[in-house]
């Protein structure tokens, strides 16, 4: 079994280097634009909480903010393709109705914290959520003449608040890849080198917030979709605990053991932001959380892990991003006196297979996304494929894939059941690690931002991110400065659940420590 496992390791690898060889040959031949100069308007530089606490106090004019930001988002666009749909108009008439509010005086600024924390404040949101008069197709060809007429439960909550939605943003077709690409917007770009990916599926939201177009937005994940573009973007992004924040208004949305998995959460450019935004989202079940608690990380647990303990599906990890986890765990170490223990769990190894398992545990044939891509007409994946290798195929690649990996999936069930197993046991063995006062260090994904077109040959890397959608756990994503080559470098923080103050509160010290967000185009 051991020499089956590893010839089958071998050809794994094999067939990934030379696809992978291809593919950077290829794009030697590609040409990309410039990335955008750093942003110089001092409001793109400001937290959202920040920005809401002056304009209420009347020392800045909504319409002033909102209009940088468009501004900024014009500039930024036409080489990073990030915002698909925009309202400025509206925007731009709310916010003068916002600067009304505030020189009308007839609330005082404790009444307008209150009800409106977000008052005035851009935001962006994932074009899979439904904005009332924007798009929501998911990146499907079939659903490129669709326009919401009423909001995402989130999107409410957040605009009740006060905010202010620019547009909607970038994803990958129907939010199942980790590069953000479609047949109806085309490609996002990275800012801080648009030969990059900017991650999926919230890619778009990624971008324009790394950008400086946007300051607060919304993402869901399912298996990394807030986390990994968070990453490649250097911004914040948090999965809160499940069933914190509604899913209600998003397509696809998630349904029986799925509802599990998917989590709809924040993603900002300042730690500070995650918090505030995190608690409108939330509505009510904020009471299940402790997100004002204040926390002494003197008084943690802390552990890493460097990688995944070896999954022949899954690259190996990229040293400056070793470097980077050493460097928090040194200074952890260092400022709090604690010891940061280093830890191995073996079913780790496991996590694609288990998060695959998981996906098809219970999914009924409307809720596949064979079903969804074909709007529930017949439909053949295989064919389908045929028909991109001659240009005919309204579909991507990855789109393609992922209905055939899923059909082969369903007839594993002998499997999917061991699967199903091990990630309850792996669940048992981190909540019990963790308990309520235990924090995990653990790589983001094993390779720093990578060009276009590369995750078809490393298809199963973002395994380091949805096994936490499978436990269950919630995650904060945390930018760590840039590479060599001026690309991010970032680290999941984890807890166990209904702990996810715990995340909050190291991500906006490493913040402190690490400097957080950094412009792109900046030295």
């Amino acid at each position: 079994m051991k020499i089956l496992h590893s010839v089958i390791s071998f050809l794994l690898q094999v067939i990934s280097k030379l696809l992978l060889a291809l593919i950077r040959l290829w794009s030697t031949f590609s040409w990309s634009p410039p990335g955008p100069d750093p942003p110089r308007d001092p409001l793109l530089l400001i937290p959202a909480s920040v920005l809401a606490e002056r304009i209420r106090r009347g020392e800045v004019k909504s319409s002033v903010v909102v209009q940088s930001f468009i501004s900024r988002i014009r500039e930024v666009n036409p080489a990073l393709n990030a915002l698909v749909c925009d309202r400025f108009d509206d925007a731009l008439r709310e916010a003068r109705a916002v600067d009304d509010l505030v020189s009308s005086r007839t609330e005082d600024e404790a009444t307008l914290k209150d009800k409106y924390p977000l008052l005035g404040v851009p935001l962006t949101v994932k074009e899979a959520f439904a904005l009332e008069g924007m798009p929501q197709s998911s990146g499907l060809l079939s659903r490129c003449s669709l326009r919401s007429v009423n909001d995402a439960a989130v999107v409410l909550q957040l605009k009740r608040a006060g905010a202010i939605p620019l547009g909607v943003t970038n994803c990958s077709e129907l939010c199942m890849w980790y590069e953000s690409s479609n047949k109806v917007y085309g490609r996002t770009r990275n800012p801080y080198n648009t030969q990059h990916i900017v991650g999926g599926s919230s890619g778009g939201e990624g971008c324009i917030l790394a950008s400086g177009g946007s300051v607060i937005g919304v993402g869901s994940d399912i298996g990394g979709s807030i986390r990994m573009p968070a990453f490649f973007n250097g911004i914040f992004g948090h999965k809160p605990t499940p069933g914190i924040v509604p899913n209600e208004g998003q397509f696809p949305n998630a349904h029986g053991y799925r509802t599990e998995l998917l989590c709809t959460g924040p993603m900002c450019r300042y730690a500070v932001d995650l918090p505030v935004v995190l608690k409108v989202m939330a509505g009510k079940n904020v009471e299940k959380l402790s997100l004002d608690q204040e926390v002494s990380l003197h008084n943690l647990k802390f552990f890493y892990m460097k990688n995944d303990g070896g999954c022949m599906f899954v690259s190996p990890m990229d040293e400056e991003l070793v470097q980077a986890q050493r460097r928090v765990v040194t200074h952890l170490e260092t400022e709090f006196g604690v010891s940061v223990q280093p830890i191995s769990i073996y079913n780790m190894r496991y996590s694609f297979q288990i998060w695959s398992a998981a996906m098809s545990s219970g999914a009924s044939k409307e809720e596949s996304f064979t079903h969804l891509m074909s709007n529930g007409k017949r439909w053949w994946p295989s064919f389908e494929l045929l028909k991109w290798m001659i240009g005919l195929s309204p579909h991507t690649i990855p789109a393609l894939g992922l209905t055939l990996t899923e059909n082969l999936a369903n007839l594993n069930t002998q499997g999917n059941a061991k699967m199903i197993q091990k990630a309850k046991n792996l669940k048992d063995e981190l909540n019990s690690l963790l308990g309520n006062d235990g924090i995990l260090l653990y790589p983001s994904h094993p390779k720093i931002a990578p060009k276009h077109h590369e995750p078809i040959a490393m298809p199963f890397n973002f395994a380091y991110t949805a096994i936490f959608n499978v436990l269950g756990l919630p995650v904060t994503q945390c930018p760590l400065g840039l590479s060599k080559a001026g690309l991010p470098l970032g680290i999941q923080i984890v807890s166990s659940q209904y702990n996810d103050h715990l995340t909050l509160a190291l991500a906006q010290h490493l913040e402190k420590a690490f400097g957080g967000w950094k412009p792109p185009g900046s030295d």
